[in-house]
């Protein structure tokens, strides 16, 4: 176990509602909280898909008035977060329910914040800066509205966390913002709102769910509070993520996966992500790659250069990565950590290779051009964010440049 440095923080929604059929719950949480006015925020996906208009039947028959704000796109902007403010207000409602994947969470959860917060939205970029805008009392966050995250793919997490990530237009720059006001005050997570996920992204945001406990376990900052739940996180991902993605209609496998997205949400927001995540960010601001295929894509490649090296955060890199590794089942218990390491890289390759995640460059919209001619940039900014830092081992940007090209 490690031991931090400093006292550790745990932050969680109060409330956490898990399983099948749970969602039929968001409108009555709302009313308890004395809420008369909901804003539903979605995607157009959801809406073609007829899923957010059951949310609003259900909504309504809880006895609640609903506006939709329903133009949330994958990789959310500011543009995005002023349209939905404006809906908000429009509405004048004291509640969200955000329904979708991490984009129409993340993307709920700055509309509500900037409900209270003045602009520009650039200045909350990075770690506490809306509790710091707030202190001391300047800004009553008692009157925020209330919260209610219903993810509908088992992939980010973004129901339990204190983490936004909204694309800066102007700058063409993802900003990731953390903060405990983020926190949705409670969370639905009902695996049935997966059952209709198509393969590719079943396979994406579910190497996406192995990467935040994968991440959330090498962290330099997990703690005693966040290791046995990071590696839930991966146990259920090495039993059940082939089984969603092959079978798509294995319920098992389903509430496998979205419970592993939850704890890896969990997990991560408390112990922070590390490289992968870091790399991962760039290359949805330059390419727009949806951010789990991007963190699937780099998951191996950054594995396997976090494990190399000698010394003491060699050792512990390696210690750490070796346990990943025996809690996949990838690697027995006599194996030498050296050894299980390997098996876990070897490993991962091959779980890429049977849920045909592709490499870098076969993504569709990154051609090699446009890559090498911002690869330099992609590097200053993956460190810029401060997630590289908390790898076991911490890359320069030269470093990240030849990952960068080894990943492609």
């Amino acid at each position: 176990m490690t031991v931090p440095a400093v006292a550790s923080q745990f932050n969680v929604p109060s409330t956490i509602l898990v399983g099948g059929g749970a969602s039929d719950q968001a409108g009555p949480i709302a009313r308890r909280w004395g809420a008369s006015r909901v804003l539903l925020v979605t995607d157009p996906g959801l809406v073609r898909m007829g899923v957010a208009g059951k949310m609003e039947s259900s909504l309504r028959a809880a006895g609640l008035e609903v506006a939709v704000f329903a133009d949330v796109q994958p990789d959310p902007t500011d543009e995005n977060v002023r349209a939905g403010l404006t809906a908000l207000r429009h509405a004048q409602a004291q509640a969200i329910v955000a329904l979708g994947g991490g984009s129409a969470l993340d993307c709920a959860k700055v509309i509500a914040l900037l409900s209270a917060f003045p602009e520009p939205m650039r200045q909350y970029k990075g770690y506490h800066k809306f509790t710091e805008a707030a202190a001391p009392a300047k800004i009553n966050t008692s009157q925020l509205p209330g919260l209610i995250a219903v993810p509908t793919t088992a992939g980010t997490g973004s129901e339990v966390t204190k983490v936004a990530v909204i694309t800066d237009t102007e700058r063409q720059e993802k900003m990731m913002m953390l903060d405990a006001l983020l926190l949705p005050r409670a969370a639905v997570v009902d695996y049935k709102l997966t059952m209709t996920m198509p393969p590719a992204l079943t396979a994406a945001v579910g190497v996406d769910t192995l990467t935040h406990g994968i991440e959330a376990y090498v962290s330099r900052k997990a703690s005693g509070l966040t290791d046995p739940i990071a590696l839930s996180c991966i146990s259920l991902c090495a039993k059940h993520l082939q089984h969603a993605y092959a079978q798509p209609t294995h319920e098992v496998a389903r509430e496998g996966m979205m419970l592993a997205a939850c704890q890896g949400g969990m997990a991560f927001a408390n112990a922070s992500v590390c490289l992968v995540h870091g790399m991962s960010r760039p290359i949805g601001a330059v390419f727009h790659l949806p951010h789990g295929l991007s963190n699937a894509v780099l998951l191996p490649t950054v594995t396997r250069w976090s494990i190399a090296g000698d010394g003491i955060e060699a050792a512990r890199a390696q210690h750490r990565y070796a346990a990943v590794a025996r809690t996949m089942g990838v690697a027995s218990p006599i194996d030498t950590e050296q050894t299980a390491c390997a098996k876990l890289v070897d490993a991962l390759e091959k779980l890429n290779h049977d849920l045909a995640v592709p490499r870098l460059g076969q993504c569709k919209g990154v051609p090699r051009e446009k890559f090498d001619a911002q690869v330099g940039k992609m590097a200053e900014d993956a460190l810029a964010s401060g997630s590289p830092q908390n790898n076991p081992r911490v890359p320069n940007a030269a470093q990240i440049v030849a990952l960068y090209q080894q990943a492609f």
